[in-house]
C-alpha cells in the first residue's frame, strides 16, 4: 500500500469515527474539521504525535500574532496573519483525531490541549489591543473592546470546560442539532477571518466589536445553561 493510499484510508477511517456535527459552528464541522483530518491523516504516516500536533499549532498561531505586532496593517500582512491562524486551529483540530487514530491519546495531552486554548483565546485580543495601540491613531478607550472580548471569550471557555469535568454524565451532549449557527460568533476560524479586515481599521473595528457584543450574549446563555445543567446533575 503506498503512502498516498494509506492516508487516503486514515482519512476515510477519521471520517466514520467524527464527533457529531449537531450544535458544531459552520466553519469548525465544514472546514477545520476537514483539514485537521487531512493533517493528522498525514501525521499518522510520518510517525508524529498527538503533543506534537498541539505543539505546531501553537507555534503557527505566535507567528500569526508576530506578523501582526511586527507590521503595519496591509493586505499582505492581513492575508498571512489570517493564514497562520487558521492553520494554527486546524493544528488544533488535528491533534485530537491523531490521538483517536492511533489510540495515543492522553489525559496529559488533553490537558496541554486545553492550556494551549486558553492561551491562546487570551493572547488574540490582548494582541489586537497591543496592535492597535502600535499601529493605528484610534482613541485609547477602543483598547477596552479586545480587552474586554479577551475576558468574555477566557470565562465561556473555562466554564463550559469546568462544566464537563464537574458534571461526567453530560459527555458527548452538545447544543441541540442544527443550532450550531448560533454558535457562528465564537467559532474561532470566524473570528480568524476578520482579520482580514485589518487594513481598514474602522470596518474591522466594526465587524470586531459585533462579534465582542455576540460572544457576551453568548457567554450570558452558556453561565445560564451550564449552572441549570449542573444543579440538576447534583439535584439527580
Amino acid at each position: 500500500m503506498n503512502l498516498v493510499t494509506e492516508v487516503r484510508a486514515s482519512y476515510d477511517q477519521l471520517a466514520m469515527a467524527q464527533k457529531p456535527g449537531g450544535g458544531v459552528p459552520f466553519y469548525m464541522r465544514a472546514v477545520n474539521r476537514r483539514l485537521g483530518r487531512a493533517i493528522a491523516a498525514v501525521a499518522a504516516r510520518l510517525g508524529a504525535t498527538p503533543d506534537q500536533m498541539t505543539a505546531v499549532s501553537g507555534l503557527l498561531f505566535v507567528l500569526g500574532m508576530a506578523v501582526l505586532v511586527a507590521f503595519d496593517p496591509s493586505v499582505p500582512v492581513a492575508v498571512a496573519v489570517t493564514v497562520l491562524l487558521q492553520l494554527a486551529f486546524a493544528f488544533d483540530s488535528a491533534d485530537g483525531q491523531l490521538a483517536r487514530l492511533t489510540g495515543r491519546g492522553s489525559v496529559a495531552g488533553e490537558w496541554l490541549d486545553h492550556v494551549v486554548d486558553a492561551a491562546r483565546l487570551l493572547a488574540l485580543h490582548v494582541g489586537v489591543a497591543v496592535c492597535l495601540s502600535l499601529h493605528t491613531d484610534v482613541d485609547s478607550a477602543w483598547l477596552l473592546l479586545p480587552l474586554g472580548f479577551a475576558g468574555v471569550a477566557s470565562v465561556r471557555f473555562f466554564a463550559q470546560i469546568l462544566a464537563e469535568q464537574l458534571d461526567r454524565s453530560a459527555d458527548g451532549r452538545g447544543p441541540a442539532t442544527g443550532r450550531g449557527w448560533l454558535q457562528t460568533p465564537a467559532d474561532a476560524g470566524v473570528v480568524n477571518l476578520v482579520f482580514l479586515l485589518w487594513p481598514w481599521t474602522p470596518v474591522f473595528l466594526a465587524v470586531y466589536a459585533a462579534l465582542a457584543a455576540a460572544n457576551l450574549l453568548l457567554l450570558l446563555a452558556t453561565l445560564q445553561r451550564k449552572h441549570h445543567a449542573l444543579r440538576n446533575a447534583v439535584s439527580a
